[in-house]
């Protein structure tokens, strides 16, 4: 168990260290957060007043707890963190078999019963420990019987300075109930206040392997602050050419002790629409089966912007981040009838979160698809969810703009049926082959004349 098996944590478990000397007296503040077991644990709860509710530990003396009684139960009434249990393995096995989590850690493959039992007597080492790791099971209500389940971990795992990186995983049927969210916004709290041994922490990391967007969505709701991309960043591996486990990229980002733990930007997520026999949906992986080599003009067409066979998977990230960014949304053009990927279209902005008045409009289609009305009436669609507003799932934008080459007469056509007005010339903006210079067109389209 040399490395930690959360399903989203993607990192390893850090080498142990002496002893730290008992956390002095302080308060607990927490938005929503309680300690339970308070008796058990030595800890004592009196009343607070506003929003948080103050806890602090007793100073009477008495023997140092062992595990479980040392694990400080957290709750917000819906989400429990407290000890791991015998009775977790079967759901801890469940949950380290699962795709997602085999796909995202270094868990052992197959992971058996044997593997969970090693990992509960690796907690209760490392909370005997003053520098170890500090783990909690994640309880929440079975959504049918009502009876606590356990449904995930969670851990802090010290570094000098007072800073922790944290890990989480979560049993498949917690999933898509923001139950992560709840629990990494409980713990944050803790140790932002009571801290690991050294005082209380000033920042919390995260880390995860690139690709790994439900960890990113946990970090994005809980105000994670992201830093970039560390390139083969040691900790969970992945197959090489050859069959060997090499490092994987990992995205970084943190957690400061000031922060709200409210989402910093939008994360735009890819609606379905459908009418007129084209349907808007998000890209897949199997979509590259379909990409076609774009046939056209290369300055028709900024360098990247569309997909090869040999560039899909990265053109796909992309597009994805750009989405968890709040930069932009990418659909995919897909017949209604067959599902087959037609092309694509944008709504986008450059470096910075969609935000009123606007954003820009883009599109290509598949030579196989043109010239059947495909570009304009995907294009429409778009342009209705970018002016919907907020309040019914649209974008809540009131102009869109858009930029082509002055000599490419079909994107122009598009435009033009679409409502756009050609507002200006760029001079020689690209150089042809032959030499000379081609001008660019901007346009724009404003919801209030649509």
């Amino acid at each position: 168990m040399g490395r930690t098996f959360l399903p989203y944590a993607a990192r390893s478990a850090p080498a142990h260290r002496a002893p730290r000397p008992a956390p002095r007296q302080r308060h607990l503040p927490f938005t929503t957060a309680q300690l339970l077991g308070c008796a058990r644990v030595g800890w004592t709860r009196r009343p607070a007043c506003g929003r948080l509710a103050a806890v602090t530990r007793s100073t009477s003396a008495a023997p140092a707890p062992s595990f479980p009684r040392i694990v400080p139960v957290l709750t917000d009434g819906t989400v429990t963190l407290r000890a791991h249990q015998r009775a977790d393995v079967d759901a801890i096995v469940e949950q380290c078999a699962d795709p997602e989590s085999m796909a995202w850690t270094s868990v052992p493959r197959p992971y058996r019963k044997a593997d969970a039992l090693r990992f509960l007597a690796l907690i209760r080492e490392a909370w005997g420990r003053p520098d170890g790791n500090r783990y909690w099971a994640i309880e929440v209500a079975d959504e049918s019987t009502g009876a606590p389940v356990y449904a995930g971990t969670i851990d802090l795992r010290p570094r000098p300075g007072r800073i922790a990186e944290i890990g989480f995983g979560l049993h498949p049927a917690a999933r898509g109930r923001g139950v992560m969210a709840a629990a990494v916004r409980l713990l944050a709290a803790y140790g932002f206040e009571e801290g690991l041994g050294d005082g209380s922490l000033d920042r919390i990391h995260w880390a995860a392997r690139v690709g790994n967007f439900a960890s990113r969505r946990v970090a994005w709701a809980c105000g994670f602050v992201q830093h970039g991309t560390i390139p083969q960043m040691p900790g969970p591996t992945s197959a090489g050419p050859a069959g060997e486990r090499v490092p994987c990229d990992h995205w970084v980002a943190s957690l400061s002790r000031l922060a709200p733990m409210v989402p910093l930007t939008p994360w735009l997520d890819i609606p379905v629409i459908e009418d007129d026999g084209v349907r808007l949906r998000a890209w897949r992986e199997d979509d590259i089966e379909h990409a076609e080599p774009l046939d056209g003009p290369s300055h028709h067409m900024p360098l990247g912007a569309a997909p090869s066979d040999l560039t899909f998977e990265y053109w796909l990230l992309v597009r994805r981040e750009r989405a968890a960014r709040g930069e932009g949304i990418t659909w995919c053009i897909a017949d209604a009838r067959t599902d087959r990927p037609l092309g694509a279209v944008m709504v986008f902005d450059h470096g910075a979160p969609i935000s009123e008045p606007g954003a820009e409009l883009g599109y290509f289609l598949f030579p196989s698809a043109r010239g059947r009305g495909v570009a304009t009436a995907a294009s429409d669609l778009a342009v209705d969810h970018a002016f919907a507003p907020k309040a019914k799932g649209g974008l809540g934008l009131s102009r869109l703009s858009a930029v082509t080459a002055a000599d490419n007469v079909a994107s122009n056509s598009v435009l033009e049926r679409l409502g756009f007005v050609r507002w200006g010339v760029e001079h020689a903006t690209d150089l042809l082959p032959d030499g000379t210079w081609e001008n660019a067109y901007h346009w724009e389209l404003l919801r209030s004349l649509r």
